[in-house]
């Protein structure tokens, strides 16, 4: 490619502009601890599953439904792709449940 990878970013001059990329700053920073926080929720309830402790995979799995619900209504993912997480979460824990 002859374009450089690195796009040469244009400074904003205008007020309503600039008032955008603050905004644009506090709405990242809000995007990337949700979606921190999503992984981190999914990453337990895979380890208590993973573990094959059926009481803790539960527990985990049922505050983990409200944190994926919240990013999916926020709109940082896919209402179809939480509903896909929690599916497959729900499927593993019962796998747990039946198999103990």
């Amino acid at each position: 490619m002859a374009t450089s990878s690195k796009a040469k970013k244009k400074t904003v001059r205008i007020a309503s502009g600039l008032k955008r990329v603050r905004q644009d700053v506090k709405l990242n920073a809000a995007n990337t601890a949700l979606r921190s926080k999503f992984r981190t929720v999914v990453k337990n309830v895979q380890k208590a599953v993973a573990t094959g402790d059926k009481a803790k995979a539960t527990e985990l799995f049922q505050s983990a439904q409200s944190v994926i619900d919240s990013v999916a209504d926020k709109g940082i993912f896919h209402k179809n792709k939480a509903a896909r997480h929690k599916s497959r979460l729900a499927a593993k824990v019962k796998a747990l449940a039946a198999s103990a």
